[in-house]
C-alpha cells in the first residue's frame, strides 16, 4: 500500500472540495486516511483460502455446520463509502474435511476488506469455502446497507440488500436449502 501517494491524494481532494488541508483539523487527515485506507483494505494482498485449514481429516460429521450473524464492513467500489452488515455461512463437511467456525468468520473478513460489490463479496466467500473444503455444499447469505444508498443519491437509510451464493447440493435440493434458510431467518 502506498500510504504517501494515498496522503498526497487526500490532499488533493481536500484543495477541490475547497477545503485548507492545513487547517488544525485537516492537517493531519490525509495520514489518518492514508493508515485507515491500509487497515480497511487490508484484504486485498491477501489469499482467503489460507483460513480454511483443515482441523479434522477424519471425524466422521457430516451434517450442516451454520454461522450466522457475522458481523462485517466493507466499501462500495461504486462511491468508496462503506456497507455494513452481517453474513451468514452454511457448508456440509464431507469426508471428514472440517474447519474451525472462526475460520469462515476470517474468510468473511479477508474478502469484505477490499473496494467492492456486495454481489462479488457473497460469491467470493461462497467459492473460496466450496473450492477450499470440498464439502457437499455451501450457502452465503449477506444482508447489508449501503452507505452510498443512505447518505447521498436515493437518500434511503435503513434500506437493506440480501445477496445469496449458493454451491453443490444446496442449487439442486430444496429441502437442504429450505433448512438452512430457515436456520438463518430463525429468532430475527
Amino acid at each position: 500500500m502506498d500510504k504517501v501517494r494515498i496522503e498526497k491524494a487526500v490532499r488533493e481532494i481536500l484543495l477541490a472540495i475547497g477545503e485548507d488541508p492545513e487547517r488544525e483539523g485537516l492537517v493531519d487527515t490525509p495520514r489518518r486516511i492514508a493508515n485507515m485506507y491500509e487497515e480497511i483494505f487490508s484484504g486485498l494482498g491477501e489469499a482467503p483460502e489460507k483460513h480454511l485449514e483443515i482441523f479434522f481429516q477424519k471425524e466422521r460429521y457430516e451434517e450442516l455446520v451454520l454461522v450466522k450473524d457475522i458481523p462485517f464492513y466493507s466499501t462500495c467500489e461504486h462511491h468508496l463509502v462503506p456497507f455494513v452488515g452481517k453474513a451468514h455461512v452454511a457448508y456440509i463437511p464431507k469426508n471428514g474435511k472440517l474447519t474451525g467456525l472462526s475460520k469462515l468468520a476470517r474468510v468473511v473478513e479477508t474478502v469484505s476488506r477490499r473496494p467492492q460489490l456486495q454481489e462479488r463479496l457473497t460469491a467470493t466467500v461462497a467459492d473460496t469455502i466450496f473450492n477450499a473444503l470440498e464439502p457437499y455444499g455451501v450457502i452465503v447469505v449477506v444482508e447489508a446497507e449501503h452507505m452510498c444508498m443512505t447518505m447521498r443519491g436515493v437518500k434511503k437509510p435503513g434500506a437493506m440488500t440480501v445477496t445469496s451464493a449458493i454451491r453443490g447440493i444446496f442449487a439442486t435440493d430444496q429441502k437442504a436449502r429450505a433448512e438452512v434458510m430457515s436456520m438463518i431467518n430463525s429468532g430475527k
